[in-house]
């Protein structure tokens, strides 16, 4: 256990610090595009809320004719309008994610700027509705609570998970780290501390820092090897690992898996994971 925690913390620092000069430059050209795409929605967006200054519907003929032909167009006008709805919505969607990681990539480059207090992105254009990103409604985010060992959870503490699980299945990545991070403030030594870190791990790699996900599934491991979810966060962490180019230490760390924890359910993703990576 030892031999690993010392080779993730490496992998986890090597290189930081020569390539951080050109990181906060890529980061910068990156906010840039984002803000051009941004920029040529919303104007594209604007185009189309324009009107054309005549319309094409004529009512005419006996009363029947006309009722059928209002229905027609009513009918016509909701299509249209849902569309319209529906792309706005994709439109509102992307551009708050595209805010909020602006916000992230912001604050890494600004010193003495804590990522930690950042909050969730406000809705583009105002407003608490519920971005729509889909025609159909969204199924309900499982809100089930991991083993707790047969401790008694408080209410509060209970509630604030389950606020943290939600916003990570409703992939609301930026929202469900810091509320992770919250939980794990307010309640150290919980019973659900090594789901909120594997939970934040996961949500921190929703929003791109896959460095800062290999770390809580490091904490997640090594704070609680026994636990039912230790070998997901071992898998998850061999698999940061590959992802940050450390392949050797990746392979290592998924042989693990299938060692520490035959049977596990994981076992199976591990080695196919170790295949993608070429493991020996």
């Amino acid at each position: 256990m030892r031999l690993t925690a010392m080779i993730v913390a490496f992998s986890l620092t090597a290189g930081a610090l020569p390539a951080q000069q050109a990181d906060q430059a890529k980061s910068l050209a990156d906010i840039r595009q984002d803000l051009s795409v941004l920029y040529v929605e919303l104007q594209r967006l604007r185009t189309e809320l324009s009107t054309t200054g005549g319309s094409g519907m004529v009512v005419g003929g006996n009363t029947i004719d006309r009722v059928n032909t209002i229905e027609t167009a009513l009918q016509d006008l909701t299509s249209k309008t849902e569309e319209m709805e529906y792309r706005i919505g994709r439109v509102v969607e992307d551009g708050t994610n595209r805010i909020g990681d602006m916000e992230f990539r912001l604050c890494e480059i600004e010193p003495g700027c804590d990522v930690g207090a950042l909050g969730s992105t406000p809705r583009l254009g105002g407003g608490t509705a519920p971005v729509s990103g889909a025609a159909a409604p969204a199924p309900a985010p499982s809100t089930t609570l991991p083993s707790s060992g047969g401790s008694q959870l408080a209410m509060s503490e209970e509630n604030d998970f389950r606020r943290a699980q939600e916003a990570l299945a409703k992939s609301d990545f930026r929202g469900a780290a810091d509320f992770f991070a919250a939980f794990r403030t307010a309640y150290p030594g919980s019973p659900l501390e090594p789901a909120a870190m594997l939970g934040q791990g996961e949500a921190l790699e929703g929003t791109g820092d896959v460095r800062g996900a290999a770390r809580s599934y490091l904490d997640a491991y090594s704070g609680y090897p026994e636990s039912e979810l230790a070998p997901e966060a071992l898998f998850r962490l061999g698999r940061s690992l590959g992802q940050l180019g450390s392949v050797n230490e990746a392979c290592v760390t998924l042989g693990e898996v299938g060692q520490r924890f035959p049977g596990a359910s994981v076992q199976s993703d591990a080695q196919g994971e170790m295949t993608k990576l070429g493991c020996q």
